[in-house]
C-alpha cells in the first residue's frame, strides 16, 4: 500500500492541508492537494479515521474529512514537555476526546509510549492529587478525571505488543490512591514486553493469610518458573508497604530466589523493609525491572 510513502509524511502533509479548511474536504480535494492518487489516498484517509486521526462525514453522496480536534505536528524529544502542558489543560478542561486525540497524535508521531507515560501522564496525575489537596476541585470531579487519565492509558494497551515468557511482573496498589499510578506502571511494563499481572487496588485483602493467597495465585500465572517474577508494590504509607512486603518475602523463601520484590513510595530513614529495591520514583523501578531481567539471563 502506497510503497514510497511514509505515513508520517503523510499525516504532516494532512495537518497542513487542513489548515486553511473547517468545512471538511473530499478524498478527491485531498489527493490533489497532497499529490498522492486517490486510491491510494482513499486507504490513507480510512486508516488514519480508524486511528482518530481523522473523521468523515456523509453529505448527500459526498463523504467529507475532518481533521480530529487536537492534531498538531510534534518533534519528539523536544516536544514532549509541549505535550505535558497540552494534556494536563485539555484533562482539567473535560475535553475527553481531545486529551485522547492527543495521546494517539503523540504515538504516531513517533513519540516513545514510556515517555509519554512518565513525561505527560504522571504528572497530571500528581497535579490532579494537588488540585484536589489545595480544594481547587472536589472529590467528584477528581475521580472524573482519573478516569480520564485511565482511560488514556488504555489506548496503549491497544498496541499489539508480544510479551516475552520470562518477564513476568505482578503490580498491586496497597490503596487506593496508588490504584491510578499502579495502573500506569502497568501499562509500562506491557510496552516494555513484560507479561504483567495488574491486580490494582489490594487494600482489602490485607488479613494474615494474603502470603498464602498469594502464592496460590503465583502457581497459577507462573507455572513453570521460567525466568524471573518481579512483585511491585505501589504505596502511599509505610504500612502498605510493610505489610505486603512481609507478605511477598514469605512466598520468596517458599518459592525461590527468582522472585524479586521492588516497593515503590515514601519510607522514613530509621524504617526498615526487607526489599530487593525502595524507591519513590516510577522510572527507578522501570529501570530496575529491566536490569533484573537482563541479569537473570
Amino acid at each position: 500500500m502506497g510503497r514510497g510513502y511514509q505515513s508520517q509524511d503523510i499525516r504532516q502533509k494532512l495537518i497542513e492541508a487542513f489548515e486553511d479548511s473547517n468545512t471538511g474536504m473530499s478524498g478527491i480535494e485531498i489527493s490533489q492537494k497532497i499529490g498522492i492518487n486517490r486510491i491510494t489516498m482513499t486507504k490513507y484517509l480510512k486508516i488514519f479515521a480508524a486511528e482518530g486521526f481523522l473523521r468523515q462525514k456523509e453529505i448527500g453522496n459526498v463523504t467529507l474529512w475532518f481533521l480530529e480536534p487536537g492534531q498538531e505536528s510534534f518533534d519528539f524529544p523536544n516536544d514532549y514537555f509541549k505535550v505535558a502542558s497540552q494534556y494536563l489543560e485539555n484533562l482539567v478542561k473535560g475535553t475527553e476526546n481531545q486529551v485522547y486525540s492527543l495521546i494517539r497524535n503523540c504515538i504516531h508521531s513517533g513519540a516513545s509510549s514510556n515517555k509519554i507515560i512518565v513525561e505527560v501522564i504522571l504528572p497530571a496525575i500528581h497535579a490532579i492529587k494537588s488540585m484536589y489537596d489545595d480544594g481547587k476541585i472536589g472529590r467528584s470531579e477528581e475521580k472524573l478525571l482519573q478516569n480520564t487519565i485511565s482511560k488514556s492509558l488504555q489506548i496503549f494497551n491497544q498496541i499489539q505488543i508480544e510479551p516475552e515468557p520470562k518477564k513476568n511482573i505482578i503490580v498491586i496498589s496497597a490503596d487506593s490512591e496508588s490504584s491510578l499510578i499502579s495502573e500506569a506502571a502497568s501499562t509500562s511494563f506491557y510496552l516494555d514486553g513484560w507479561k504483567v499481572f495488574h491486580l490494582g487496588d489490594m487494600s482489602s485483602a490485607i488479613n494474615v493469610l494474603y502470603d498464602l493467597d498469594l502464592q496460590k495465585l503465583m502457581g497459577k500465572v507462573w507455572k513453570q518458573k521460567s525466568g524471573v517474577m518481579i512483585v511491585v508494590v505501589f504505596s502511599k504509607t509505610e504500612e502498605g508497604l510493610n505489610f505486603f512486603a512481609d507478605s511477598i518475602n514469605s512466598v520468596k523463601e517458599k518459592l525461590g530466589k527468582k522472585i524479586r520484590l521492588a516497593l515503590c513510595g515514601k519510607v522514613g530513614k530509621k524504617t526498615k523493609i526487607q526489599s530487593d529495591l525502595i524507591s519513590e520514583k516510577f522510572e527507578d523501578v522501570l529501570q530496575w525491572s529491566k536490569t533484573v531481567y537482563q541479569s537473570s539471563k
